[in-house]
């Protein structure tokens, strides 16, 4: 849930400050920017600090290779993707390149489900919950990618 709070919440807040006179956040697009690029930091952080780490890596599907390096790699990129949603040369590359890349993190999300896992001790959102919360995250990349 944080997650969607922190582009829900980062959205509304870059708006305001748009409407405020901050002309480089004056309309809803790049204030959109703003708030998924605070929601990345939010989740691309918690791949490298010590306990969010090992419920990601448990998060992996048994299937996959060294869930450990792929936790890594997906934190990279969406620290990386938050910093190109930033910079308005390249912010539709960005969210187009992070809107796959949710695209592609998603089994991990469902097979988390199934398994029964938690996150911080909490059981992880339910697979139904979780794709609508999934499909916002992606429609906000994929409006960033389109949009004006």
């Amino acid at each position: 849930m944080a997650p969607l709070i922190a582009l829900v919440a980062g959205t509304a807040l870059a708006r305001l400050a748009g409407l405020a006179g901050l002309a480089a956040l004056d309309g809803w697009h790049p204030a959109l920017r703003v708030g998924l690029a605070l929601m990345l930091t939010l989740t691309g952080v918690a791949h490298f600090t010590a306990t969010r780490r090992a419920d990601l890596i448990a998060m992996v599907p048994p299937r996959l290779p060294r869930p450990d390096l792929l936790v890594t790699v997906t934190g990279v990129l969406e620290l990386a993707g938050a910093v190109g949603l930033l910079l308005p040369a390249t912010a539709r590359w960005a969210a187009a390149g992070l809107a796959l890349l949710m695209l592609a993190m998603f089994p991990a999300n469902v097979s988390a489900a199934r398994r029964g896992l938690t996150l911080a001790g909490r059981p992880v959102t339910p697979l139904g919950a979780r794709t609508a919360l999934q499909v916002v995250f992606v429609a906000a990349a994929l409006a960033i990618s389109f949009g004006p």
